[in-house]
């Protein structure tokens, strides 16, 4: 019979390091829990913080649930308007604010606008649902990075926060395709409306109906709404208030516009 014993071997020591209580913080770097470092993909690529701002609480619990989800991105904090965005980016300092535009107590342009004011560092990257001229080219105006539109893909979202934490500008392709377009027309094209197209702005910034502007103007109202598909194609806007804001924005509508 073979002897399939072997030499007495010393027992192996099973003790581990001491571990720190849960919620407390260590230095020692054999200490559990993730570093930086262990977060961090393939490439050492480096973890870029966000503040998330839009008055929808759903929406921000999205979008934490999503960039949290993705290894090189820690969210730091939510704002519900503009204010609050303009005082959280200050305290938090993050590499990039998600900035809705139409708020209730702030909006995403003046708190763009007030952010650049104070030479803040965090890159502002417009995340809304409007591409019209009259959202588009304030926020970029004021200062922000980029502009996408919150139907952008999950993967193209993570890469345009990426882009815009390294400084460069990004586009939503309707966004980029309109300004193209604004840049490649005229301007005088763009706001030569013709005296009934102005007249009937006019009667738009007072709020006044397309019924109304037919009984005013002495025209149909299928007049009216062609008269409105030309002024929008002129302006290169979608809407009426759109319509309103970019006459005021270039003169057209003068100060007695609003007046009844």
């Amino acid at each position: 019979m073979t002897d399939r014993t072997t030499p007495d071997r010393p027992a192996p020591d099973r003790t581990t390091p001491d571990r720190p209580a849960p919620g407390t913080t260590t230095s020692d770097p054999t200490a559990a829990g993730p570093t930086a470092s262990d977060r961090a993909p393939a490439g050492d690529r480096r973890i870029i913080t966000l503040l998330v701002v839009d008055d929808h609480p759903v929406v921000r619990d999205g979008l934490r649930g999503m960039f949290e989800s993705a290894p090189d991105f820690e969210v730091l904090g939510e704002a519900g308007n503009g204010v609050e965005a303009v005082e959280l980016t200050g305290r938090l300092d993050p590499d990039v604010v998600l900035m809705d535009l139409r708020m209730p107590g702030g909006g995403g342009v003046d708190a763009i606008t007030e952010l650049a004011r104070r030479g803040a560092k965090s890159k502002v990257l417009v995340l809304t649902t409007y591409d019209t001229d009259s959202d588009t080219l304030p926020a970029i105006e004021a200062g922000a990075t980029g502009y996408l539109l919150k139907d952008t893909p999950r993967e193209e979202l993570f890469t345009a926060v990426r882009a815009a934490a390294d400084g460069r500008t990004v586009l939503s392709p309707a966004v980029a395709s309109r300004l193209v377009t604004r840049v490649r027309t005229p301007s005088a094209a763009r706001s030569s409306l013709s005296a009934r197209e102005r007249e009937v702005l006019v009667l738009v910034a007072r709020g006044t109906a397309n019924r109304e502007i037919a009984r005013a103007l002495f025209i149909s109202e299928a007049t009216v709404k062609t008269h409105l598909t030309h002024l929008y194609a002129k302006l290169g806007v979608n809407d009426r208030a759109a319509a309103v804001a970019a006459g005021y924005d270039r003169g057209i509508l003068g100060g007695d516009a609003g007046r009844r």
